[in-house]
């Protein structure tokens, strides 16, 4: 398996693959998906500021997925931007060959495969933090695996939660609904579980201090020693 490390403009991730072709396919991607979504900046500059859903107009498939992602969760819809980007990446590594890809940028995570893939939990002081794991069976449909924090990286959320995990087809979904959920989750954790039927989730798992929530459907959760060395941000993917 090849570890890749991808930077370009404000986007940094961790690829995985088993072909260097796949690499090139999905840092390919991952540079016009950016580029999409810098030149619709550029000629609205209030998308990417607005904490609300926001249509610009046509910007190509990125920025459109992001939209629509945002408007489903209710947030802003760069909310969404990691998630598309890694989406991006990884479906053209699926159009190259790739029957095993990962992509996780900055905690939000794209992937495909052909194999079992571990996760592992990363959630600030939490006691379950870096010692648990999620594993996943064989994906051959595009996931969606988002993370949002409170207490942990740079990105602003209005709630308390050490991590919200989102699982989904639609990846930049994932990554909306991770944001939105992190954003309510204070006293009253309950209050966005119904706001959840009807969509694209299949399973959230917060993390906050002691207290797991965990709603829908979730992959298997297993002990597991997390390197915290390769998390390129809130979640890590061990070899």
């Amino acid at each position: 398996m090849i570890r890749h490390l991808f930077a370009f403009r404000d986007t940094f991730a961790t690829i995985l693959a088993d072909d260097p072709a796949h690499i090139s396919a999905a840092s390919e991607a991952m540079i016009s998906a950016r580029q999409d979504v810098e030149r619709c900046i550029a000629g609205d500059p209030f998308f990417r500021v607005t904490f609300e859903p926001y249509d610009p107009g046509a910007f190509g498939k990125t920025v459109a997925r992001m939209v629509r992602a945002a408007d489903r969760a209710d947030v802003g819809p760069m909310a969404a931007v990691a998630g598309a980007i890694a989406w991006a990446g990884v479906e053209a590594m699926q159009n190259t060959g790739a029957v095993f890809g990962v992509i996780d940028n900055g905690g939000d995570i794209a992937l495909i495969s052909d194999r079992e893939v571990t996760i592992g939990i990363h959630a600030g002081a939490a006691s379950i933090s870096d010692r648990y794991a999620f594993v996943l069976p064989p994906q051959p449909r595009v996931l969606g695996i988002a993370t949002s924090s409170a207490t942990v990286g740079p990105s602003i959320s209005l709630g308390v939660a050490d991590a919200v995990t989102v699982f989904s087809h639609d990846v930049a979904g994932a990554d909306a609904w991770a944001s939105s959920i992190c954003n309510r989750v204070r006293i009253d954790y309950q209050e966005f579980l119904a706001d959840l039927s009807g969509t694209d989730v299949q399973g959230v798992m917060a993390v906050i201090g002691e207290t797991i929530i965990r709603w829908g459907d979730l992959p298997r959760i297993v002990p597991a020693g997390v390197d915290t060395s390769r998390i390129t941000a809130g979640i890590a993917v061990p070899p």
